[in-house]
């Protein structure tokens, strides 16, 4: 390979492939794939608190850190064992709080097969003053989810609630055990939709489906990225084969 060549093949490269190096200091995205713009947040009247897996905390495509950007009153934890977490412990021990964990356990609480009344009885409240639902939502992969709330005996004490999912995940850009297997971000928007309304959440303003928007813009930029990326690949590939 004479040096021209090289050049020319260097050009082609970065011409094609985006540049990585510079991350968004919100998103941790490569300034190219920042979602932010799309970012709306809104109160769902839910406090989400997202247990982050430290494997998918440093994941740039994490829809469970994408969730906490977006949710008024959630919190975002990194851990794998939650037992001792002050945090977590704190809001448990908040008698104002109703806590559940979203978890398809044995004895998980199925949220799509029951009715609106149902649903408005579901949480207990006090009488002089109605408590605060909190839903903890386990991101991590099927696996590490799992190990997170057997090692968590706080969080195995917690009611358990789960859903039926209405059409399969849009999550194209990675790898899903199943087609109804929803990412953080999805779940999310599936309890809001499910029980939003019994919170005091307006379920006709849509304010939630911003969470899809800007998950799907999300997933179609890193599609869009691959096919870049393949292209030039291809490119190079083609090129060097012709010469």
């Amino acid at each position: 390979m004479t040096l021209d060549d090289f050049i020319q093949r260097r050009n082609i490269r970065t011409q094609n492939e985006p540049s990585v190096r510079t991350l968004c200091v919100s998103c941790l995205q490569p300034v190219f794939s920042c979602y932010c713009r799309h970012i709306k947040k809104f109160d769902s009247k839910i406090n989400f608190v997202i247990l982050i897996h430290p494997l998918e905390w440093r994941r740039r495509i994490a829809t469970g850190r994408m969730s906490h950007l977006c949710l008024e009153n959630s919190r975002l934890i990194q851990g794998y064992s939650y037992s001792e977490s002050k945090p977590v412990n704190k809001i448990l021990s908040d008698p104002l709080n109703y806590s559940v964990v979203l978890y398809p356990g044995s004895g998980s609480i199925n949220i799509s097969s029951i009715d609106c009344e149902a649903k408005n009885h579901l949480f207990p409240s006090d009488k002089k003053q109605a408590k605060k639902l909190v839903v903890f939502v386990i991101d991590g992969t099927w696996s590490t989810a799992s190990k997170m709330v057997r090692r968590s005996d706080n969080l195995m004490a917690l009611p358990q609630i789960c859903f039926t999912p209405p059409k399969a995940s849009n999550f194209r850009v990675r790898k899903q055990p199943k087609a109804n297997c929803y990412s953080t971000i999805e779940a999310i928007h599936e309890v809001i939709e499910l029980l939003g309304e019994s919170q005091g959440f307006d379920i006709k303003s849509r304010k939630h489906d911003g969470l899809i928007h800007v998950f799907d813009q999300m997933v179609e930029k890193q599609l869009l990225c691959q096919r870049q990326f393949n292209s030039s690949r291809h490119l190079r590939n083609y090129q060097s084969v012709g010469k």
